[in-house]
């Protein structure tokens, strides 16, 4: 199967379990960007509950192709979204041995959100050890033909009902509270279970 995908920023659970069956992503890179959507924003669990991380962008990305949006690093963003992450997960099992790459990737100061956002994913993708392969759309295609399954804006913080078509929460170890939270970005995931989180993405596809 081949799924045609926005690129996000440090995905969640849900994404990666709309993509399981995949052999091949095509990241679409020619739409236009979209605010409030996961694009630039994830949620993570602190202390505090649930909490979203955005990445700040400059004034000038409406109606431009997703790849043309860039960051506004003259916000200390960068420094701020690590600091709550150290904060968040850094007793949990498994940080010290992945944490490394995702701050690797994070300083790389990318000038454009896709740029970003396609480095999180390779990263992503190989802390779950995944043969797939990832390449960038052409051209912006409004109905794809079949075998694609377009999945553009389907995984969007203001449609959660659409989750369900493809996500069951499956359970597991969280640093923080008895309350599980469901559908956090990938890093709680791998930094709380490690080697464990592809085989619970896989048991989120299909738990019931």
């Amino acid at each position: 199967m081949t799924t045609l995908i926005e690129a996000q920023y440090l995905p969640s659970i849900a994404y990666f379990a709309a993509l399981r069956p995949a052999k091949k992503i095509i990241l679409e890179k020619y739409e236009h960007y979209e605010k409030q959507t996961y694009r630039n924003r994830c949620y993570i669990n602190t202390v505090h509950g649930r909490e979203t991380l955005i990445v700040p962008l400059t004034a000038k990305h409406g109606k431009v192709p997703v790849a043309e949006v860039r960051i506004d690093h003259s916000q200390k963003w960068l420094n701020n979204h690590w600091r709550t992450l150290r904060s968040a997960y850094g007793k949990a099992p498994f940080f010290e041995h992945y944490s490394h790459d995702l701050e690797k990737v994070l300083f790389k100061k990318q000038e454009f959100l896709y740029d970003l956002n396609c480095d999180l994913l390779s990263m992503c993708l190989k802390w779950l050890n995944w043969d797939v392969s990832v390449e960038a759309s052409l051209s912006y295609d409004p109905a794809p033909d079949q075998p694609i399954s377009d999945l553009r804006s389907v995984i969007n913080p203001k449609k959660a009902v659409n989750l369900s078509r493809f996500y069951h929460p499956a359970r597991y170890y969280q640093v923080f509270g008895n309350t599980f939270a469901e559908n956090l970005s990938l890093v709680d995931l791998i930094f709380c279970e490690g080697p464990k989180a592809a085989a619970i993405v896989q048991l989120s596809t299909t738990a019931k």
